[in-house]
């Protein structure tokens, strides 16, 4: 049901409507043209509010300028820091789904004049007010009643808290979708009673940073007069206050400098908060929250949702994956839904899709396409809060002592802001506990995964030596892995409490950051109590703590929110049918035997002769693009036997690439055929489930450490746990305690490794690896080298791709060298570089051209080049003793003669010194 004012008030707005919607200056219309529907009218004005020119954008579409439709309107708030520019793009199309769309700019950003209020009741939130009165005189928005506007307010962060205290202090907003923001700012910045310092301070910083200056732009004539601090503002400011109203900024420094909030301090914070007027609030609440997010965390939305919900109102709550320390990672999808939530409850339409009760968004492993995170949404019909049927866990660990060490320096860190959910996105992160300054209990192993949806809790006693008997305390839950090493700190988040009164000892509950986290089974739970954390304030003042757990950890479980089974790429729907669609057209080309060449037979068998041989080329060949004469490998045939290390030679354009492409089935050769343990190669052959590649590098993220790299890999094969062999891979590739560690500390060669490790998951029967050494120093080259002679040695294969010949010639036992796409030497590597058809000639005298060119016109003579010392020559029937005869009568200055050791020198010999 519509709430309406009493009439007198209504009256009052009415009358205040029309002196508020002066121009400041002339307002521009522009229509924005677009192939995604009709085009937008969109008016930019200034208009004045009492101390402050307000800086509008008005979006409209199709016929609403000419005031022949009527549509509800939307109010769009920006974030902290931002302008009405921000969400621009969301308006248009919001005004393309049929409504009327007000951006504009808060006090103090963009060209908006007037000082920063923290959306203060008496100058933001009543500017939201007047600019309902502006909408109220548009002829194409629908109203109620006179006066009053079918509106809804959106925006995320700062906008977010504008919607909620909009709904609170004007009864015409009829349904509000704030995101990620604040339902009490004194609880947000001062979270029981400890000053969250860093997020303070990148709070105050910025808008500080927007400081009155003779070059600040202006916002319409009266701007200059609105914008400049009276007097009396003048004498409570301080340096630095910037655009803030100076109580505000004055309220920042003193905390900063004490380091603890006081009463004066939470008391204004509240005043500006939401929850101030959360009993007023009763309009239809779509409540978006990020899982990244240490300023505005889950518990924000929770005391939001169940405020709103005891009034009455419908409430719909969505744990998104971002947050303000990552970002909104599903902008799109909450705008989707936002729109949808507006479609219900400003236009009525009852079929429209507003989603469930409770959304949380759940990480579904890497789409293989394109190595984005895949996301699944998990769901229930109510909200369960972030208490829902906790489970027990014993915690071992006996009474334990830790210190706060003096000035609180160094800190613990769990997060950073603006990046601590970049490093949490996959459930990995950055986080560091000093010793003894932190006391750590454990659960058993897990007999059975569970998902965490909620904040655990568990009861501590407490005592401090402090001179006030305090303590700051810092709690957090980790899932910690099966060798105890791997410890991953739920999207970076921390619990901070003060507690007081505990010289002689207490009991606290400590309520942990709240989360939606999957434990799977052996893994444990400890619970870390610390004394600092690089986040918040700390005393300065050392001091002991000792804490106990005085009962098990609750953790709750909401066993009614279900995940929905892993999405596709939107272009996968579409396979099914076109895929019915070939199959049928071959069918029909299959039975009338059409195509020049008749009736193609089925797929290859397999050959039973070949099941124990890992690979056998047998002439591939692969034109060019285009081209009907020009070759990347042409007639190709080899083979390779298990235990071999085969090393794959040749100069830059002579096929190798492309022939490791075709044996991955990336791409289909012309003619011949490859076979992998009998079975023929295709896209997607069952058969490359027993080969490993490491082809053109491989891409890691780097905030993840090396093991979370390679479980979130064999995570989107799809394939089992267990098939994974990693320990074995691991073992091999020998990185130690560095796979704890994330991956953008590691050196080149450690990458390289772990880029071998992960082709390695599974143990792959047949190995394959592009130039592997790579920027790699001559130590991490000897190391990657053990790593191939390691792996072949189990009775595996390993195919190498490589330009350091003299690596290879130490790490292989085959060769095949390749020329211009052909074959040009196959065979063990002792064979090739000590074979009987390559001779070095040393000559007692500097090499001269003219003996050089003798000497290759000699019958017999394939090739000769010249080498430091004298002459490679590759025979091609001519003997050694034919050889020496014919330089002797060639008076070339021969010194010693015989066969050489250098495959370097091998490899010119056989490809003629093209390379």
């Amino acid at each position: 049901m519509k709430l309406r004012l009493p009439r007198r008030r209504r009256d009052r707005l009415l009358a205040g409507a029309a002196a508020v919607a002066v121009l400041a200056a002339t307002g521009t219309v522009t229509a924005l043209a677009s192939a995604d529907g009709p085009a937008v009218h969109r008016l930019d004005q200034v208009v004045q509010m009492p101390g402050a020119g307000i800086d509008i954008s008005y979006f409209t579409s199709g016929e609403g300028e000419r005031g022949t439709a009527k549509r509800p309107a939307v109010l769009l708030g920006h974030g902290f820091g931002g302008s009405k520019d921000d969400v621009r793009a969301q308006a248009e199309r919001l005004s393309r789904d049929g409504y009327a769309v007000l951006t504009w700019s808060a006090r103090g950003f963009g060209r908006s004049g007037g000082r920063i209020g923290l959306n203060d009741p008496d100058y933001e939130v009543k500017d939201v007010s007047r600019l309902i009165d502006w909408l109220a005189l548009r002829p194409e928005v629908r109203l109620d009643a006179a006066g009053d506007p079918r509106v809804g307010v959106a925006g995320a962060s700062y906008g977010g808290a504008a919607a909620l205290l909009a709904a609170g202090y004007d009864r015409r907003v009829d349904a509000i979708a704030p995101q990620i923001t604040y339902w009490n700012l004194a609880d947000s910045l001062f979270p029981n009673d400890v000053y969250k310092k860093l997020w303070a301070g990148v709070f105050f910083t910025t808008g500080s940073a927007r400081g009155l200056t003779p070059n600040q732009p202006p916002a319409g004539p009266e701007a200059a007069s609105a914008s400049a601090p009276t007097d009396a503002s003048r004498a409570g400011s301080t340096a630095g206050c910037g655009r803030f109203q100076p109580e505000l900024c004055a309220m920042y420094e003193r905390v900063a400098v004490s380091g603890k909030p006081d009463a004066e301090a939470r008391a204004l914070l509240e005043r500006l908060s939401p929850s101030a007027v959360g009993d007023r609030i009763k309009v239809p609440a779509l409540i978006v929250q990020g899982q990244d997010d240490s300023l505005f965390p889950l518990d924000q939305a929770d005391a939001m949702a169940r405020a709103i919900a005891s009034n009455g109102a419908p409430v719909a709550v969505d744990w998104a994956a971002g947050g303000h320390d990552g970002g909104m990672r599903e902008a799109g999808r909450i705008e989707t839904r936002v729109t949808a939530w507006f479609d219900r409850y400003l236009k009525g339409d009852e079929g429209a899709a507003t989603g469930p009760a409770f959304r949380v968004s759940r990480s579904g492993g890497l789409d293989s396409t394109d190595g984005a995170v895949r996301l699944r949404g998990a769901s229930g019909g109510e909200y369960p809060g972030l208490a829902s049927r906790p489970r027990g866990f014993a915690l071992a660990g006996r009474e334990q002592g830790f210190v706060n060490p003096a000035g609180a320096s160094p800190p613990s860190l769990s997060s950073l802001p603006g990046i601590g959910g970049q490093l949490a996105a996959f459930g990995a992160g950055l986080s560091l506990d000093f010793p003894g300054q932190n006391a750590r209990f454990e659960s058993e192993p897990l007999g059975e995964g569970m998902r965490i949806t909620g904040t655990p809790t568990v009861k501590v006693s407490v005592r401090s030596t402090a001179a006030d008997g305090s303590a700051v305390l810092f709690g957090k839950v980790y899932d910690v892995g099966p060798d105890g090493r791997q410890a991953v700190l739920p999207s970076q988040l921390v619990a901070p409490v003060r507690v007081t009164d505990a010289g002689q000892g207490r009991s606290v509950e400590l309520r942990l950051p709240a989360v939606d986290h999957a434990v799977e089974a052996g893994h444990r739970l400890r619970l870390v109590v610390a004394a600092t954390d690089l986040g918040y304030a700390s005393p300065a003042e050392p001091a002991t703590y000792t804490v106990a757990v005085e009962g098990p950890l609750a953790v709750p479980v909401a066993d009614g929110v279900r995940t929905a089974s892993g999405g596709l790429p939107a272009w996968t729907w579409g396979l099914p049918l076109a895929a019915m669609a070939l199959a049928g057209g071959l069918l029909v080309v299959r039975r009338t035997g059409g195509g020049r060449g008749g009736s193609r037979p089925g797929a290859p068998q397999p050959e039973p002769a070949l099941a124990d041989v890992p690979l056998e080329i047998t002439g591939l060949t692969k034109r060019y693009a285009k081209a009907r004469d020009r070759y990347a490998v042409q007639d190709l045939s080899f083979r390779v036997e298990r235990g071999q290390v085969l090393g794959l030679l040749g100069p830059n354009g002579a096929g190798k690439t492309t022939t490791l492409r075709m044996l991955m089935g990336l791409i289909t050769p012309d003619a011949g055929e490859i076979r992998v343990f009998g079975h023929a190669v295709r896209a997607g052959a069952p058969v490359l489930s027993r080969v490993g590649a490491f082809v053109e590098g491989a891409g890691f993220l780097p905030h993840l450490t090396g093991r979370a790299n390679l479980e979130l890999y064999w995570q989107a094969t799809g394939r089992p746990a267990e098939d994974a062999h990693m320990a074995e891979a691991l073992e091999i590739a020998g990185l130690g305690d560095a796979l704890e560690r994330a991956v953008r500390t590691y050196s080149q060669g450690m990458r390289q490794r772990l880029a071998i490790a992960q082709a390695m998951l599974g143990m792959p029967d047949l190995l394959i690896l592009d130039e592997p050494t790579n920027g790699l120093d001559p130590p991490q080259i000897r190391e990657m080298r053990d790593v191939m002679i390691r792996y072949a040695a189990g009775g595996r294969t390993v195919i190498v791709s490589s330009h350091l010949l003299a690596e290879v010639e130490q790490s292989c036992t085959h060769l095949v060298v390749m020329d211009r796409g052909r074959l040009v030497r196959a065979g063990e590597v002792a064979e090739i570089t000590g074979g009987g058809d390559t001779l070095m000639v040393t000559l007692a005298g500097p090499v001269d051209e003219g003996a050089v060119e003798k000497v290759a016109a000699l019958e017999g003579v394939g090739s000769v080049v010249a080498a430091d010392a004298g002459l490679l020559v590759r025979l091609d029937g001519a003997s050694a003793a034919g050889l020496i005869a014919e330089l002797v009568r060639l008076e070339v200055p021969v010194s010693a003669v015989g066969p050489h050791r250098r495959l370097e020198d091998a490899f010119l010999t056989l490809i003629g010194g093209a390379a």
